[in-house]
């Protein structure tokens, strides 16, 4: 069962800018979540690193390298594709768990899950 919650209003996400972070019950705990803007397109992924379960900001709420154009593990380099959480370079098994966003009248709403589960491995 999923319902929509507003996580915050469009302007607030900028193309390969600062992410909004917030908070998700993942596996029975609460976990942080953040959502980004990729070429237009507004993600939201799990805060947890493929390679080993640990939140993956370098400075609180970036996520994005220098370019702008990969999301990055700060802890050992995964380099992560910002349009679909697949891995794209460095350790990690898999890629990002994604949380549905969806964006209209101005504001981004995230999908609760309320099975949200980690990937079968």
């Amino acid at each position: 069962m999923t319902s929509q919650l507003p996580l915050c209003i469009s302007s607030e996400l900028a193309d390969g800018g600062r992410a909004v972070p917030f908070d998700v019950i993942f596996g029975g705990q609460t976990c942080r979540a953040f959502a980004i803007r990729f070429e237009g397109r507004a993600h939201a992924y799990l805060n947890r690193c493929a390679h080993i379960p640990m939140e993956m900001d370098w400075q609180p709420d970036r996520f994005f390298d220098a370019s702008g154009r990969w999301l990055l593990c700060s802890t050992h380099g995964a380099v992560y594709r910002p349009d679909s959480g697949e891995c794209a370079g460095g350790p990690c098994r898999g890629g990002l768990i994604r949380i549905d966003l969806t964006e209209r009248d101005g504001v981004v709403h995230w999908h609760t899950a309320y099975n949200l589960q980690p990937p079968e491995l």
